[in-house]
This record gives structure tokens, sequence and C-alpha cells, in this order.
């Protein structure tokens, strides 16, 4: 029986088409190129080999471990520990040394910089910021106003305990909620706020009594802040002098604070971070431009 199906040759190009055709335009039955072929029958024989040799296939609790047994878990675990032990062996010295000594010796300082620059976008940045400069409730650590110190034993006993955090020893100093403990009236909470806002150059507030909210911070802040509005380390109390806000400086988010009373929270590092991660971070915190 006579074949009587004829192929199509394409009249432009002489060669013959598959017979696949869509919207009129036809297929050409060029054969594929060789350097082609050869990679494809290549990556073929290399992924049966891959197979034998190598972690490939899912089991249902497991997966196949090859010939070979590599472990990219635990080559990445080595690594980790390779790591581990480099960062150990150059920073042995700062478990034996004072922060005064390690920020003296270019050796030992110069690594705490780079370990205490790592620890800090790794721990600190979340919520100091990346360069450190803070954001409203988190303090700015590249300014030199400090809540509770800025030497290099203050910074170092802050990481270490933290602040009303989980710590023994961490450091504790709550501000009263003047307004919702009903301590002040709203009068009076005006009174203090606009005077507390002229401590650092502000205006008051129109209309409000500045010499009575002057009386009011006597009776009720000055314990902490100290009469002449400076504040106190030992308490944690801020320098209501220096235009440094935490909660911001306005006049209403100053009566916000007396109202409320924010009081943040720092974690304690220590038992989180190994003593020489903590010194590093103090003495990299010290540098930053705001250590007393």
């Amino acid at each position: 029986m006579a074949d009587t199906h004829k192929k199509h040759v394409d009249e432009v190009s002489g060669v013959e088409t598959t017979g696949h055709e869509w919207d009129g335009l036809r297929e050409l039955n060029n054969p594929l190129p060789r350097w082609w072929l050869y990679i494809f029958y290549a990556c073929i024989v290399w992924s049966v080999i891959y197979w034998v040799l190598m972690p490939s296939w899912p089991l249902i609790s497991s997966y196949t471990t090859g010939m070979l047994g590599a472990s990219q878990r635990e080559q990445a675990l080595e690594s980790l520990n390779s790591g581990i032990a480099a960062r150990n062996e150059m920073g042995a010295g700062l478990a034996d040394a004072s922060l005064e000594q390690i920020q003296s010796t270019p050796g030992m300082l110069e690594f705490a910089m780079a370990n205490g620059r790592a620890a800090f976008g790794d721990n600190c940045a979340p919520c100091h910021g990346s360069g450190a400069t803070g954001s409203p409730g988190y303090p700015n650590l590249q300014d030199d106003s400090w809540l509770w110190g800025g030497s290099l034993d203050a910074i170092h006993y802050t990481i270490q305990n933290g602040i009303r955090s989980t710590g023994d020893e961490t450091r504790l100093g709550d501000m009263p909620a003047f307004g919702r403990d009903e301590i002040l009236s709203k009068e009076e909470i005006s009174q203090v706020a606009s005077y507390v806002h002229t401590l650092s150059g502000g205006q008051p507030e129109e209309g409000v009594d500045v010499a009575a909210g002057q009386t009011v911070f006597m009776d009720n802040c000055a314990v902490c802040h100290g009469e002449d509005g400076k504040g106190n380390q030992e308490l944690g109390s801020p320098n209501l002098t220096d235009a440094v806000w935490l909660y911001g400086g306005t006049i209403a988010d100053i009566k916000a604070q007396v109202t409320n009373s924010r009081n943040g929270v720092m974690p304690t590092w220590g038992g989180r971070l190994d003593e020489n991660t903590i010194k590093s971070l103090a003495v990299y915190v010290h540098a930053l431009g705001g250590g007393e």
C-alpha cells in the first residue's frame, strides 16, 4: 500500500516540518545541536553518579546516604565549631584582661571591636538600630547622655545584667504613673510638663503656671531627677536639661510620660552571651562616640 502522507517542506528553508501546526505556523524538523545533546547526556550520567555517591533520595523517615556518606549538616557544624575555636583562640586574652587593658592593647582592642560589632548587629541592633542611634523608646548609644552611666564598667554591668529584666542584679528604676495612679491631677501634670520643657530651653504651654509646675516638680520629681533636673545615674533617672528625650520632648510627650510612665526593658545578656562577647560589646559600645 502506497504511503499517501506527504510531509510538508518549508519553502524558505527547504526543511521538512514535523506535522505540528499552530495558527498557520509549522514546526521545522531540525535536529538538536550536537553540543546540546552531549551536555544533556553528560548531565544524565552525572545525575546517576551523584545519586549513587551522595545523599539524594528521600525515604519515609530518612534519606539515602550515598556511598560517600557525605552530610552537609556535619560539614556546617564542623565549619561552625572551627570558627568558634578560632574566635576563642584569638580572644583568649580577653577572659583574663580588664576592660581598660583591652582598650589599651592594640591587638585585643582590634579583636574586641570586630567581635563587638558582630555581636551588636546580631543582638542589639533590632532595638538600638544598626548604627546604634536608637529610636523612640530605645536610647541613642552615640551621644553622651547615659541613664545608667557611660563608663566601660557601667556599660559592661548594664549589658551583663540588663534593665528591669530577669537577672538577679538587673538595674531597677521605675518612674511612677502620676496620672494613671491619680498621684497628680491633670492640671498639675500640665504644670509640671511645662516646667520640665523649660529646663532644656523649651517654651511652656500658653496659660500654664510654670511656677506651680516647679513646685510640683520639687515635691514629686526632684527626689530622682534632682532639684536641678540633671538626673541621677544611680537610679537611671534621665537628665531633663540636655534636650535628649527617650520618648519625645514635646509638651504632649512629656505629659504622656508623666501620666502613664513607660519603663523600657533591656534583656539580661549574662548567661545568653559568653563573657568575652559581653566585654567586646562593652568596649564597642563605649567606642561609638558617647562613652564617658
